[in-house]
């Protein structure tokens, strides 16, 4: 109980950003927090935060350490679910967005399959490529892609996502093929102008160091499915997911540039507000998806065709 009472304070607090919110929430005084915080380091060895006395950090071991205890929360709770509600029905309305291009090829094709498990489910799917505020725009569930901004909204990774530099074999032969991504600013970049795309710029790996890259373009657009029709037409080099472009890679269609200096992967997240009670339907739904996305063969097979309902 002890280890459990940590773990749940160490989450609440990384979320919330303070003791004194997180003991509000529990309704027990922040010196009850910081101790457990205090006995949870303790006993780990390791430094999870960084208090002062304007604000609390995560240290690099803390942010690793709290997506593993945010799983375990959410597993746990799952859990409980199934014996506590017994043959309980899902039911009720399942309100979830996720990014427009992934949406449609990743999101939409398991909807049906999740409904024909709980029929008693509805369902309204949200495709949009700007940042959408789940809290106060009503949503129990995004799904996001990418590095996640600091929030206190729950999150649970669900796979690897790996980007990389793609041209058509024309271009190349065309403009030459860049050899380090300094060279990228000698070339026609297809840059993603979403307000919540790709801030920092392209990620690469120099020196067994993540750097990011800003390459100049004379194209860039909102929407991440123009930008790969562009690149698949011969108008530049784009910076694109592998579940978006890998199928055109295997055949020839567009050639990876730069492989040698390509970033660590980042994720795909299912995000959620932070709630003592996840309601059933939304809990089965990550579980689902999370189930989906595990599977060896999926990707290979969701790059090639529509998952069957």
């Amino acid at each position: 109980m002890d280890r459990l009472k940590q773990i749940e304070s160490f989450a609440a607090v990384a979320t919330k950003g303070s003791l004194t919110a997180a003991a509000n929430a529990e309704g027990v005084a922040p010196a009850v927090i910081g101790r457990r915080i205090d006995a949870l380091e303790e006993r780990l060895g390791v430094k999870l935060l960084v208090r002062t006395t304007r604000r609390i950090t995560l240290t690099h071991e803390g942010s690793a350490f709290l997506e593993d205890c945010q799983r375990i929360l959410v597993d746990l709770a799952t859990a409980e679910a199934s014996v506590t509600e017994g043959g309980v029905k899902a039911s009720g309305h399942l309100r979830i967005t996720a990014p427009a291009g992934f949406g449609r090829r990743h999101v939409a094709p398991l909807v049906p399959r999740f409904l024909g498990l709980h029929p008693d489910v509805s369902l309204s799917l949200n495709l949009s490529d700007r940042v959408v505020d789940i809290v106060n725009e009503g949503f129990d569930c995004a799904v996001r892609v990418g590095d996640l901004p600091d929030s206190s909204l729950v999150s649970v990774r669900l796979a690897d996502n790996r980007r990389m530099c793609v041209a058509t074999p024309e271009y190349l032969k065309r403009h030459g093929t860049p050899k380090t991504p300094a060279e990228l600013s000698k070339h026609r970049c297809l840059l993603l102008s979403s307000e919540s795309s790709q801030p920092r710029g392209w990620a690469f790996t120099v020196d067994n160091k993540v750097i990011h890259v800003r390459p100049a373009g004379t194209l860039d657009c909102s929407d991440g499915q123009v930008l790969h029709d562009w690149c698949a037409q011969g108008l530049g080099i784009a910076w694109r997911s592998t579940w978006e472009v890998q199928d055109e890679v295997s055949d020839g269609r567009l050639i990876a540039v730069l492989e040698e200096f390509a970033a660590p992967p980042n994720g795909v997240y299912a995000v959620f507000p932070q709630r003592k009670h996840l309601p059933l339907r939304v809990r089965l739904w990550i579980d689902f998806i999370k189930q989906a996305y595990g599977e060896a063969a999926y990707w290979d097979r969701a790059t090639r065709q529509p998952l069957a309902a």
